[in-house]
């Protein structure tokens, strides 16, 4: 795209810039018509749509994965060896025009071999009473079993072996992840009202309980992230088994299950005229299982489901394998508008863009730049399917610009490993696993929800967005009241970030100013979050770092001054006297003249930013070498004396409630765990946490991961019941946040209360 960039002449550049929405056509065909003469721009076309191997099938390839998976079987290393087979799967020609029967059929025999060989030795572990071997042995091949009768087969078969394991289970870890958990929507009548400040929002004409779900909504359009391709569905975006299903006709996409396929491709393979010659190729046995695993037997569209989102991407173009994800997913929304026009009846083939926001004349000029390019090149990439598709370009950039706007990152909990919390507290890493067992946000996807899309954003927002599958559920975290608005945060929130910080961050993104609560009220977070300490001595006073010698005018300031007399609520009568604490002069007007970068808050005091930064900056990264050098156990004793001195020679230049203080405080608490000082190790994870409740609030989902990280140091501790109580704090903000679906994403939550179950205390349900 750069080269093509270049070869644009400039006054071409400039007219495009300074363009708006209303001359997208003036400017989109002025550059159609320079480009329809470039053969570079010809060539970049004709390499996106076909010509190119990168994504088509090969039998060659398929042979090559092949070979690699017939050694490690003869090697008995058959996880690999699925591996390898499922990759020769993936890139051998699956249509009728290109298949080889017999290579095909190799294949799924061999994966089905490899596939049963944990099965077999499952069984021939449990004939030999290694009970435990051959219940992970059976478990695996659980795990990898596709169809439902073989999982029938071998639950029973984990069953039987139960009773003489010494530590019993119900069922797989496969079986727990992938439960259908239901929540019920609360009885909450949504609309959609416009306001003077943000335009289209959405409130509910009756109170909202705190947890209650309000919302539930599958995508309009979604596509997965390069990320994750490998590893995850590219239909549902969770992660694939051990044998996934691919597209027949390219090498991009793999599919968890055949529900998953049948969605994305549609069940043209299935009902093809020529389909009857494989299965005449294939025993009865082969063609069971090949039919259970590519095969599609019921057309979800006939009654006007949702209609395939990858069908326009096959054939051998690889353009949806190199354009960015929000250009794809324009062009899925384009192909679905289309489609759905002509179940329709009534196909016109000026197809309107979505009904949202664009904000395109707020986009900067290079990005206006940026995105005709890509609009022009997908039109010409979906005229390549679509030969009749006579939308203009000028809509394919507002859609793109829609995309950028009102799409959602599709973000899925990763649980690390569950802890053994059985294992004695001398087995340091054991301990260390419990005391880091958090989960990790893995952005697996992009989508845009018609109507998820429509909730405004607040850096401090009372609705939580998360998502099952793709499936986007709202949930409010507090008492909403009637006509209040609802909304959601677009990724910054307050405690994660100071008040410049998200507004650069929103601006640079969603190209617009935040006027949330959080941002038009002074806060204590953004106070003292990057804040430094007064040098007096009992003196509580933020100084503010040189971030804010930035600002144009005092504006925000001043309207610190009018504070007192907004607040009437309790909550923000608790939040006027955290401020006076650390900060009181921005309470009297009369003074804020005096307030500079480097002066004190409360006492207007300097302070030398300067040297204070550079202080700042060693201590930190002391504390990282000292952590690193403790935890690979080199002259402990001494470095631990260090690492204190650090964290003190922290505090005594940053501010009391700073979020660095916060994390330093956390890797101090973790480092205490890692070698066994469980009582200083709960001193500093208690100390870290009193800060993120100051930054946050006390029944943020931050501060439960911290519940979660003390739970385990209290039961390493020989303090279960205090454990217990750690964890069931955690659960009841958890549950705020998810609702009944806590367990299905928090599963170790589970784990913990039974461990602590069998030593004698019972959790309070």
């Amino acid at each position: 795209m750069e080269t093509l960039k270049s070869l644009l002449p400039d006054d071409l550049k400039l007219l495009i810039g300074q363009s708006t929405s209303d001359n997208l056509d003036l400017t989109c065909s002025s550059l159609l018509e320079f480009c329809q003469l470039l053969p570079q721009f010809q060539r970049v076309i004709g390499q996106l749509t076909g010509g190119v191997a990168l994504c088509r099938k090969s039998k060659e390839s398929a042979l090559d994965w092949k070979k690699k998976g017939n050694e490690c079987f003869s090697e008995g290393d058959y996880a690999k060896a699925l591996t390898f087979y499922s990759k020769a799967l993936r890139y051998a020609p699956m249509d009728m025009d290109g298949m080889d029967d017999k290579l095909v059929g190799a294949l799924y025999v061999n994966r089905a071999s490899a596939l049963h060989a944990w099965y077999r030795r499952g069984k021939a572990n449990a004939s030999l009473q290694r009970h435990e071997a051959a219940i992970c042995d059976l478990q695996i091949s659980l795990f990898m079993e596709g169809s439902v009768s073989g999982k029938t087969q071998i639950k029973e078969d984990i069953q039987l072996l139960l009773p003489h394991r010494s530590k019993a289970t119900n069922e797989s870890d496969y079986t727990k992840k992938n439960e259908k958990l239901h929540d019920v929507l609360a009885d909450t009548k949504l609309h959609c009202v416009t306001t003077p400040d943000k335009a289209r929002g959405m409130v509910s004409s009756n109170d909202i309980p705190a947890a209650s779900l309000i919302h539930t909504e599958e995508p309009l359009a979604a596509i997965i992230t390069k990320s994750c391709r490998e590893t995850h569905c590219h239909f549902c975006f969770n992660e694939v088994p051990a044998d996934p299903l691919f597209c027949r006709s390219c090498t991009i996409p793999l599919y968890c299950s055949e529900h998953c396929l049948e969605q994305a491709v549609g069940c043209n393979f299935v009902r093809s005229n020529d389909f009857s010659n494989f299965q005449n190729n294939l025993s009865v046995e082969l063609w069971k299982y090949a039919t259970e695993s590519i095969s599609l037997y019921h057309s979800a569209r006939e009654n006007g489901g949702d209609l395939p989102e990858h069908t326009h991407e096959c054939g051998g173009a690889h353009w949806p394998a190199v354009l960015p994800p929000d250009v794809v997913l324009a062009g899925r929304v384009m192909m679905k508008s289309i489609e759905k026009r002509k179940l329709s009846g009534g196909l016109d083939k000026n197809i309107e863009t979505m009904d949202f926001s664009h904000s395109y004349n707020k986009i900067p000029p290079d990005h206006k730049l940026e995105m005709h390019l890509y609009a022009l090149v997908l039109a010409c990439c979906l005229r390549h399917y679509l030969p009749s598709l006579e939308t203009s370009i000028s809509k394919f950039v507002l859609l793109i610009s829609q995309i950028k706007v009102n799409s959602m990152a599709v973000v899925h909990m990763k649980s690390s490993d569950e802890p053994d919390l059985s294992k004695k507290s001398s087995d340091l890493s054991a301990i260390g696993n419990a005391f880091t067992s958090t989960v990790e946000q893995v952005r697996v996807g992009q989508a845009i929800y018609s109507r998820g899309s429509l909730f405004n954003h607040s850096c401090k927002p009372n609705v939580h967005a998360y998502f099952l599958s793709r499936t986007l559920h709202l949930r409010c975290t507090e008492h909403v009241p009637t006509w209040y608005p609802l909304e959601l945060s677009y990724g910054p929130q307050i405690g994660e970030l100071d008040h410049q910080e998200r507004q650069k961050m929103l601006e640079d993104q969603y190209f617009f100013k935040c006027r949330c609560i959080a941002c038009s009220e002074l806060n204590l977070s953004d106070l003292v979050i990057n804040s430094f300490r007064c040098s007096k001595p009992n003196c509580l006073g933020a100084i503010l770092g040189r971030a804010y010698e930035k600002l144009e005018d005092d504006s925000w300031l001043v309207s610190a001054a009018s504070y007192c007399s907004k607040l009437s609520l309790p909550v923000f009568q608790e939040h006027k006297m955290n401020i006076c604490e650390v900060a009181h002069f921005l309470l009297e007007k009369d003074t804020l003249q005096k307030i500079g970068p480097g002066n004190c808050l409360s006492c207007c005091s300097s302070l030398d930013l300067s040297s204070s930064t550079s202080a700042s900056n060693n201590s930190l990264s002391d504390i990282c070498r000292l952590k690193d050098l403790i935890l690979s156990f080199v002259a402990k004793d001494s470095l631990i004396s260090d690492i204190l001195i650090s964290l003190g020679d922290l505090r005594s230049v940053k501010h009391a409630y700073s979020k660095v203080v916060a994390q330093a405080e956390d890797d101090v608490a973790e480092t205490f765990a890692m070698i066994g000082q469980f009582a200083h190790a709960k001193k500093h994870c208690q100390a870290s946490m009193e800060i993120l409740e100051k930054l946050y609030h006390t029944k943020h989902i931050t501060v439960a991961h911290e519940w979660i990280k003390l739970a385990s140091i209290d039961f390493s501790l020989g303090n279960p019941a205090d454990a217990l109580c750690d964890i069931m704090r955690a659960e009841e903000i958890f549950s705020l946040y998810y609702g009944s679906h806590v367990a299905k994403i928090f599963p170790y939550i589970e784990h913990f209360k039974k461990e602590v179950e069998k030593i004698g205390f019972v959790a309070v349900r």
